[in-house]
């Protein structure tokens, strides 16, 4: 017998023994309609998307789980209204696309949930920009637990959202993994993400406004560049236009372009996080941007270790601080040899201080570039086996730039030169010359 409205409203007023599912069977719940009463089944060869779309409605409908026994249901385009709760057991419950333009879609719909599912896109090409998973101005949305796979664009696209998506994992997103645009503080959190086509997790803004989204302890693992470009594709994380966003704790390998890049992001912190093998800058802050922290992260193995540039777009207003850089090189045959090899490089009222790099086979640490300087200190960092150990700008137009007690050892074409653009203006200027540079105060460094 079909489950009908009243007997839905009493489960969710009084919990009928008839339709409860054990804690077990459907983790951290405590209530849960079995879809079975609706005559959804694992297992069923046909596609179920109408009896399934009942199901959900009239669950969500009721402020009641829905919950899908372990096995496989074939469906698509399956709408999710406010309230709606789809559940179940984690790691054997797999939904699968059938046809559509998502697999699950939601709009104007709050309190969304998805929980211990496996979501299949198998490979079906999305529209341009869609998700497998696509939620517009949605409210306190969760997604957890979840596992997202082979989708043919955008794993999960989130619009106008606020909510939180963690510990789920996400894997071969033809796309982006996670594409959250105009959010307003999502919260992003321990997943697992590899294999994605063109960017991992990218938080942007239609226009420069806050966000305030968190990203936290994620791993995110072999970011492509399907669609090439110039950095727009391949970043592990993307930060657009979108201010007050913290990026914290993240493991990150294997990336076409960068771990991550914060392109007109003001108010950013990049702080603890641990980024290999990435062949362009590893943590980029870049053009029209004001204030940006990036402390106490870890890379090794990078074109570039960290770059805060664009002075002539804007950029400006940074600290870089307790970073351990190891390993920067050319790793893009034919892309500027400026570019790569650089341990950090800065340009605009901006304080470089206790950090350590090695092995960077251009420059240590670079200070502006050509007559983009503008304020910047150098001091008590740790410069070993460099092309250049410091270099900074003395072109006309250049700006202030103090450099002070930092340690410079094994640099094998000089301590602290003046550079014109990408080129060697000076000798060594711990050793003499820097009297004739008065932007420059160079003092108390220490070089073997």
């Amino acid at each position: 017998m079909d489950t009908t409205r009243r007997q839905l409203l009493a489960v969710g007023a009084i919990g009928a023994a008839a339709y409860i599912f054990p804690v077990s069977a459907a983790p951290r719940l405590s209530l849960g309609i079995n879809a079975a009463q609706f005559g959804v089944h694992p297992g069923a060869t046909g596609d179920q998307s109408k009896v399934l779309q009942t199901a959900i409605d009239q669950t969500a409908e009721a402020r009641v789980p829905l919950w899908l026994a372990p096995g496989v249901y074939r469906a698509g385009n399956l709408s999710l209204p406010s309230g709606a709760h789809l559940v179940g057991t984690s790691g054997a419950t797999r939904i699968v696309l059938a046809q559509g333009p998502s697999l699950l879609f939601a709009e104007h719909a709050d309190g969304v949930t998805l929980a211990g599912l496996i979501l299949d896109g198998g490979g079906l090409k999305l529209p341009k920009n869609r998700g497998l998973v696509h939620i517009q101005a949605g409210m306190a949305l969760r997604i957890a637990d979840c596992r997202l796979i082979g989708s043919g664009g955008n794993a999960i696209a989130l619009e106008k959202c606020d909510g939180e998506v963690t510990q789920s994992t996400i894997i071969g997103a033809a796309d982006n993994a996670l594409f959250c645009n105009d959010s307003n503080g999502m919260r992003i959190i321990g997943n697992k993400i590899s294999k994605s086509g063109n960017g991992g997790i990218r938080v942007w803004q239609s226009s420069k406004r806050r966000d305030g989204t968190l990203i936290a302890d994620n791993w995110i693992d072999d970011t492509g560049a399907r669609d090439g470009g110039t950095g727009e594709n391949g970043n592990a994380i993307n930060v657009f236009r979108a201010a007050n966003v913290t990026v914290r704790g993240n493991h990150i390998k294997n990336a076409a372009f960068s771990a991550i890049r914060g392109n007109a992001a003001s108010h950013i912190q990049i702080i603890d996080n641990h980024c290999s093998g990435l062949d362009e800058v590893a943590i980029y802050s870049e053009f029209d941007f004001e204030d940006a922290s990036i402390a106490d992260n870890v890379i090794d193995g990078a074109a570039s270790g960290i770059s805060v540039t664009n002075f002539k777009e804007g950029g400006h207003l940074a600290v870089v601080r307790g970073n351990i850089i190891r390993n920067v090189r050319e790793r893009r045959p034919g892309a500027d040899p400026a570019e790569q090899g650089v341990g950090i490089g800065v340009e605009a009222d901006t304080t470089v201080s206790g950090n350590v790099i090695e092995h960077a086979e251009t420059i240590g640490i670079n200070v502006g570039w050509g007559p983009y300087l503008r304020d910047v200190t150098v001091a008590n960092n740790i410069v070993r086996d460099a092309g250049l150990g410091i270099g900074v700008s003395v072109v006309d137009g250049a700006g202030d730039a103090v450099i002070s007690d930092n340690q410079i050892m094994g640099a094998l074409h000089g301590a602290i030169v003046g550079m014109k653009w990408q080129k060697a203006a000076t000798g060594d200027l711990v050793l003499a010359g820097s009297e004739h540079y008065p932007k420059l105060r160079i003092r108390d460094n220490h070089v073997s």
